[in-house]
C-alpha cells in the first residue's frame, strides 16, 4: 500500500516495508568488468560493463554505452 502526503511544495511517498529473503546463493559465480563491443547498426562502440560470469556465460548488469542497469536474465547472455 502506498500513502501519498502533500505538504506545501514537497510530495512524500511512504511505502510499506517490503520483506525480501534470499532464496539461494548461486555457486561458481564471478563478478567481472569486461570491455564490451556493441554493434549499433553502422557504428560499433565499446565500453566497460559490469557482468556476472556464471556457468561460462556472461550476464551484463549495465549497458555498455550509457551505464544504465540491466536485470540479470537469460535473454541478455553474452557467450564468449
Amino acid at each position: 500500500m502506498i500513502h501519498l502526503i502533500v505538504l506545501t511544495k514537497y510530495i512524500y511517498i511512504y511505502f510499506e516495508r517490503i520483506v525480501m529473503k534470499i532464496i539461494k546463493v548461486l555457486e561458481k559465480t564471478e563478478l567481472v568488468i569486461v570491455d564490451l563491443e556493441v554493434n549499433l547498426g553502422k557504428e560499433k562502440r565499446n565500453g566497460l560493463t559490469l557482468c556476472v560470469k556464471y556457468n561460462g556465460d556472461y550476464y551484463p548488469l549495465n549497458t555498455a554505452h550509457d551505464g544504465r542497469p540491466i536485470l540479470m536474465n537469460k535473454d541478455n547472455i553474452i557467450k564468449n
